[in-house]
């Protein structure tokens, strides 16, 4: 129904395609929305050619699935906002993959409520 992301789990940069190629065996997937990372000025920040090559090598692995873009910026200051909201402690704070899992959370509802 697409009412609210929810995140699955983290997986290191070398192993996600074979995670999602398993994923998509296991689960209907409609699309895949990525973050593009962007400077705070709007420019494409360095990091956008590591993704960029990523999802090349997703859609030769999975040609029928379409990927779409989303603006990343401030997702990981929103995730970390998120944390002190909801009393995580600092340690945890500290945990880059919860802090990617919530920012790619915030990304994918950022997109849907983007398509209501």
């Amino acid at each position: 129904m697409q009412i609210i992301a929810n995140g699955l789990t983290t997986v290191e940069t070398p192993r996600l395609l074979l995670f999602l190629q398993d994923y998509v065996r296991r689960e209907q997937v409609e699309r895949f929305v990525v973050g593009k990372p962007m400077q705070t000025n709007g420019r494409e920040s360095e990091n956008l050619a590591n993704v960029q090559r990523f999802v090349t090598k997703l859609q030769q692995a999975l040609p029928d699935i379409p990927v779409e873009w989303w603006d990343e910026r401030y997702t990981s200051v929103m995730a970390h906002q998120t944390m002190l909201e909801s009393g995580i402690g600092k340690m945890a704070r500290r945990n880059k993959a919860l802090v990617d899992e919530i920012s790619a959370c915030i990304i994918l509802q950022g997109w849907m409520e983007r398509r209501r």
